[in-house]
C-alpha cells in the first residue's frame, strides 16, 4: 500500500509534494553463507578475501592476520579452492549448488505464500551475491516495513549466525526509515528439524544395497577457543546429535557426532571427521554413512569434502561402502520445516 494524500475521516491530508512510499508488507529473508561467482583465480580470491577478512570468522590479531592473508593465503588458496569448486560446480547454470538450492528454497516458499500478497520471500548470501544489503533494500522498496531474518544455520555460532545479522544491521545504518526487524532463533532442537533429518536418513538407507554399521553426523568445525569464549555452537551440535539419535532409536556407537573443515594449526572441536573416517575403516568398519546436519543446503563442504574426499579416505583406509545423505536442501521435509518456523515467527505480524 502507499500513504494516501486524500482526506479521510480521522486522516490528515498529506501535502501534494509528499513522497509516496510503499509500505504495509512483510519480508522474509533467507540468509546462507555464500559462494564465489566463478571458479577462476580472481573470483575465488574476491570471495575468500571477503570471507577470511571477517573478524567473526578469524579472531586473530588483525595486523598479523592481514599480513598472512594478503601475503600467503590469497596467493595460494584461490587456485586450490577453485579446483575443489570445479568438481561440484553446476556448469549448466554456471553457479555453485549452494546458490541453486538456496534460490529454490526461496522460490518454493514463495509459492506456498503466494495467496498472501502481504508476504514476500527473498534470499541472500553473507559472502558473495546476492548481497544482504541489496536484498534488504529491495524488500523495503517493495513495501516491506517488517522483515523477518532467517539465517539458515540450525546451530548458532558467532562465525555464522552472528556475522549474517551483523551485515544486516550494517545495511540498516544507511536507511532513514528502517523496517521493523525480527530474527529467527537457532533451530537445532526444533522437532520438525529433527524429524526431517531422521526421515532423510531413513529414506537414504532404503536406497542402499548395504546397511551402515556407523552413521557419522559431521558438523562444520570451529576453533576450540571459540567454545571457551562462550560460543554455544558445540553444545547445539551435541544436542542435535543426541535428539537425532533418539529419534532414530540408534545406540551410542551407531551415530557419532564429528567436526570437519578444520584449518591452521590451532586446536579445533573434536573428534575430527577425517580422522574418525580413517580410524573406523582401520578398525574394521566396512559400511559407513555420513550425514551433515549443520548444513541447510549441499555445498563445497558436503559435496567435495565429504562425498568425494571422505569416500576416498574411507576406501583407502580399508572401508568398502561409503555414502553421504544429501542435505535437507529444497525437499518437501525441508520446506515444510522452514515454513513451520516462519509461520511461528510471523505471529503478531500476520
Amino acid at each position: 500500500m502507499e500513504f494516501e494524500s486524500e482526506n479521510r475521516e480521522g486522516v490528515s491530508p498529506l501535502p501534494e509534494q509528499h513522497v509516496q512510499v510503499a509500505s504495509g508488507r512483510i519480508g522474509v529473508l533467507l540468509i546462507n553463507l555464500g559462494t564465489p561467482d566463478a571458479t577462476d583465480y580472481w573470483s575465488m580470491r574476491r570471495y575468500l578475501k571477503e570471507f577470511l577478512s571477517d573478524r567473526r570468522v578469524v579472531e586473530a590479531n588483525r595486523l598479523v592476520w592481514w599480513l598472512v592473508l594478503n601475503g600467503i593465503v590469497l596467493s595460494k588458496r584461490p587456485r586450490k579452492s577453485g579446483r575443489a569448486y570445479q568438481q561440484i560446480w553446476d556448469k549448466k547454470r554456471d553457479e555453485s549448488p549452494l546458490k541453486t538450492i538456496t534460490r529454490s528454497q526461496s522460490e518454493i516458499l514463495a509459492e506456498h505464500y503466494h495467496t498472501n500478497k502481504a508476504i514476500e520471500i527473498s534470499w541472500a548470501m553473507r559472502y558473495g551475491s546476492p548481497k544482504i544489503a541489496e536484498q534488504i533494500s529491495n524488500l523495503k522498496s517493495s513495501g516491506c516495513d517488517q522483515i523477518l531474518l532467517f539465517p539458515l544455520y540450525p546451530q548458532y555460532s558467532a562465525a555464522t549466525t552472528a556475522t549474517a545479522l551483523d551485515k544486516t544491521f550494517e545495511a540498516l545504518q544507511s536507511m532513514r526509515w528502517q523496517p521493523a526487524i525480527r530474527t529467527v532463533p537457532p533451530y537445532f532442537e526444533e522437532p520438525e528439524y529433527i524429524a526431517a533429518l531422521a526421515d532423510s536418513i531413513r529414506q537414504h538407507i532404503e536406497t542402499l544395497a548395504w546397511k551402515p554399521e556407523v552413521v557419522l553426523a559431521s558438523f562444520h568445525g570451529l576453533p576450540e577457543e571459540f567454545l571457551t569464549r562462550g560460543d554455544p555452537y558445540y553444545c547445539h551440535c551435541q544436542k542435535t546429535a543426541r535428539l537425532l539419535k533418539q529419534r532414530l532409536n540408534f545406540s551410542e556407537n551407531e551415530l557419532i557426532p564429528t567436526f570437519q573443515s578444520r584449518s591452521g594449526r590451532a586446536k579445533w572441536l573434536q573428534p575430527y571427521t577425517d580422522e574418525t573416517i580413517e580410524n573406523l575403516a582401520r578398525d574394521g568398519v566396512k559400511n559407513l554413512l555420513v550425514v551433515t546436519p549443520g548444513f541447510a543446503a549441499d555445498c563445497l563442504e558436503t559435496l567435495e569434502e565429504i562425498e568425494i574426499r571422505g569416500a576416498k579416505l574411507f576406501h583407502k583406509s580399508g572401508g568398502e561402502n561409503f555414502s553421504m545423505v544429501p542435505c535437507l536442501n529444497d525437499s518437501a521435509g525441508s520446506v515444510g520445516m522452514l515454513r513451520s518456523i516462519i509461520d511461528r515467527e510471523l505471529q503478531g505480524w500476520v
